[in-house]
């Protein structure tokens, strides 16, 4: 039985890379997804579905609207890491510019 791992190697570097590419987006895609999902949703209002969904009477997180919104927080990590990375590099960018700002200055 060959692992998926395996598959991929014999698809190249590049495989790999169109891949990961693939996989990167698509976790991007899940939060807004979601989130448009629990608006469309409470704008249809409650149907047959939200009765299946509710697992217990009253709760708080019964329904589909709630399951939406907790499915596009749990899928947030891909946007968080976005953001945190692009600060990390508007941060180094910075430090490397007031460095060489520094430099000009004192020499």
């Amino acid at each position: 039985m060959t692992s998926p791992v395996g598959a991929m190697a014999g698809a190249g570097r590049n495989g790999v890379v169109a891949a990961r590419h693939l996989a990167r987006w698509l976790s991007l895609a899940a939060t807004p997804t979601f989130a448009i999902m629990a608006v469309l949703t409470a704008m249809a209002g409650g149907g047959p579905a939200d009765m299946l969904c509710a697992a217990g009477q009253g709760s708080l997180l019964g329904g589909m609207v709630p399951m939406y919104l907790l499915m596009s927080a749990f899928h947030s990590a891909a946007w968080l890491r976005l953001m945190a990375g692009r600060r990390t590099a508007a941060g180094v960018n910075a430090s490397s510019f007031e460095t060489r700002a520094r430099a000009r200055s004192s020499g």
